[in-house]
């Protein structure tokens, strides 16, 4: 009898009360949601971005691949920032509408203009549309957050968006999410 409470209590739990199955937090960047794997051939997770994808260099954006996103993936968006710059979350790429079928974004997607057929690209905090790479003050290293979110669907928004309208059209779109840091220091 005491393992039947205790299973009918863990079957409460899971399907009642556990915040991973509450679905008022599905699709909500920023909540437990499943990941799946990003890389990018030119640096690894943790490790320094080289300079050419920076201000420092030509200033283009790496080579960024995925796989494994979840069922039902109609569409990715990808954000990248920079959390400790000294005004607060600076952003330095915002790409969205990228088709399901894609499994990466080739070297130079932007602001060559190389991006998938389709996607679309955000302002960042450089006032550019397109990809802007680190270019922090002199001093410690900045961490650069690459977010490739997985939605369930394509967002009815136009280029030049900000990242605060971008979050606000994903939520309650979002499938799951990956992520990679690079770092860079000037």
């Amino acid at each position: 009898m005491k393992n039947l409470s205790a299973i009918f209590f863990t079957i409460i739990f899971v399907f009642y009360l556990c915040p991973c199955a509450n679905s008022e937090t599905h699709g909500q960047p920023g909540t437990a949601l499943p990941h799946f794997k990003i890389s990018s051939p030119a640096f690894a997770n943790g490790t320094y971005i080289p300079a050419v994808y920076t201000c420092s260099g030509t200033d283009y954006s790496p080579a960024i691949q995925w796989e494994a996103p979840p069922a039902g993936t109609r569409s990715f968006a990808l954000i990248v920032d920079d959390p400790d710059a000294p005004v607060g979350t600076f952003t330095h790429w915002i790409i969205f509408n990228i088709p399901a079928d894609q499994t990466s974004l080739v070297e130079k997607a932007s602001p060559h203009g190389t991006i998938p057929a389709g996607a679309l690209e955000g302002k960042n905090n450089f006032s550019r549309i397109g990809y802007s790479g680190p270019c922090p003050p002199p001093g410690k290293a900045h961490r650069y957050f690459f977010k490739l979110y997985a939605l369930d669907s394509m967002l009815n928004l136009t280029a030049g968006i900000s990242k605060a309208k971008l979050l606000e059209a994903m939520d309650g779109h979002v499938l799951g999410q990956a992520q990679m840091i690079g770092l860079f220091a000037r």
